[in-house]
C-alpha cells in the first residue's frame, strides 16, 4: 500500500503520539474517561434529519491551519465559530484537533461542543483504538478514519472500537480503490476526498466518478472543493446530499454567514 509522503510523515508521528499518550494516560484510564463522558449526539442522525427536511446535511468545520495552506484563519476562537455554524443551520460540525500539521488541539473540539448542541467529528488522523477512546473521551461523536492511511485489518479493528463506544464513523476515501476497501465497513458515512494527496490538486469530479460505485443505500459526503452555490447545486443535482467544508466558511469574516450564503 503505497502512501503519500506528507502521509507518511503524519502517521509516523501519530505512533509517536500514541505511544507518549499510553504513558502519559494508559488505555483503562482513557476507556474509563470515555465511559463518563457526555452522551453521544448522534452525528449521522442529525445529518439525515436535514436531508429528511430537504436541506444539505452540511458538516461544518473549525480549522486554524493547514500543511498545504499554512494558518487559515489567525484570529480562531472555536466556540465562537461553533454557535456561528450552529445558528446558519449546520448539522455537524468537525474539529481538526491535530496539533503538529494543522495548528489543533483536543481542548478545541471540547470547547467548540461545549459551546452548542451540534454532534461533533474528531478530524485527526487515527491509527490506533487508543486515539479512538481518547476520542470519545473528549466528547466527539464520530471519528474518520482515512483508507490511505490504514491496512484493512485497522480499519477493521478502529470501525468495531468505535461501534463498542457509540461512535458514528466516517471513513475517507481518495479513488476507486480506496472506496473498494471502505465498502465493507457497513453502516459508516462515506467520504470522498476531492484533494488528490500526490498532487494537492482539487476536483468535484472525483466525488461525480466514484458515485456509480456506491450502493443507494450509503450516504456519501463531499469533501474538499465547495466553495460556490453553484458547487453545491452540482453535487445535489446529482444526487449527494452531504458536504464537509472548512477552507471556503474559515476563511470568511464570519464562517456562518458564508455557510448560509453557500447552502440556503
Amino acid at each position: 500500500m503505497a502512501v503519500p509522503s506528507i502521509l507518511q510523515k503524519i502517521i509516523d508521528r501519530k505512533v509517536e503520539e500514541v505511544a507518549a499518550g499510553r504513558k502519559y494516560k494508559s488505555f483503562a484510564d482513557q476507556e474509563q474517561a470515555a465511559r463518563q463522558a457526555d452522551p453521544v449526539r448522534g452525528f449521522q442522525r442529525a445529518i439525515e434529519q436535514r436531508i429528511a427536511e430537504g436541506r444539505a446535511g452540511v458538516i461544518a468545520e473549525i480549522k486554524k491551519a493547514s500543511p498545504s495552506q499554512g494558518v487559515i484563519r489567525p484570529d480562531f476562537r472555536p466556540a465562537d465559530i461553533a454557535r456561528s455554524y450552529e445558528q446558519a443551520g449546520a448539522a455537524c460540525l468537525s474539529v481538526l484537533t491535530d496539533a503538529d500539521f494543522f495548528q489543533g488541539a483536543n481542548a478545541y473540539l471540547q470547547e467548540a461542543r461545549a459551546a452548542c448542541a451540534l454532534p461533533v467529528i474528531r478530524k485527526d488522523f487515527l491509527i490506533d483504538p487508543y486515539q479512538v477512546v481518547e476520542a470519545r473521551a473528549i466528547a466527539a461523536d464520530c471519528i474518520l478514519l482515512i483508507v490511505a492511511a490504514l491496512s484493512d485489518s485497522q480499519l477493521n479493528e478502529l470501525n468495531a472500537c468505535a461501534r463498542e463506544f457509540g461512535l458514528d464513523v466516517l471513513v475517507e476515501v481518495h479513488d476507486a480503490d480506496e472506496l473498494e476497501r471502505a465498502l465493507p465497513l457497513a453502516g459508516a458515512l462515506l467520504g470522498i476526498n476531492n484533494r488528490n494527496l500526490k498532487t494537492f490538486e482539487v476536483s468535484l469530479d472525483n466525488t461525480l466518478d466514484l458515485l456509480g460505485r456506491i450502493p443507494a443505500s450509503r450516504r456519501v459526503v463531499t469533501e474538499s472543493g465547495i466553495h460556490t452555490r453553484s458547487d453545491v447545486a452540482r453535487m445535489r443535482d446529482n444526487g449527494v446530499e452531504a458536504f464537509l467544508v472548512g477552507e471556503a466558511f474559515m476563511r470568511a469574516p464570519e464562517p456562518g454567514a458564508k455557510l448560509a450564503e453557500l447552502f440556503f
